[in-house]
């Protein structure tokens, strides 16, 4: 069961990382980032399952949360930069 869990894991490494570096646009990017990050909460809930230890779940908690926070911030990122290359509506 773990096995495959992890070769599955690996795969959306692969494909996620493939995304990241080729995406056309920063959304794609973005995606692929969190696609990385569900890639490793898989493989923390893999070596949990593995280990019989639940402090793996603690670190994919850990890194549930970094995953979240870091997709806001390039989300905002994204938009903010896109909200100034739009020309202002000026009216006279």
């Amino acid at each position: 069961m773990s096995t495959l869990l992890v070769s599955v894991a690996f795969v959306c490494i692969a494909l996620g990382a493939l995304r990241f570096v080729r995406g056309p646009t920063h959304a794609d990017s973005i995606i692929a980032l969190d696609i990385l990050f569900a890639a490793g909460v898989a493989l923390c809930t893999a070596a949990a399952l593995y280990t019989q230890r639940v402090l793996f779940l603690d670190i994919a908690i850990g890194v549930t949360l970094i995953g979240f926070v870091t997709t806001l911030a390039w989300a905002r990122l994204v938009e903010l930069r896109s909200d100034a290359r739009k020309p202002s509506d000026t009216q006279s």
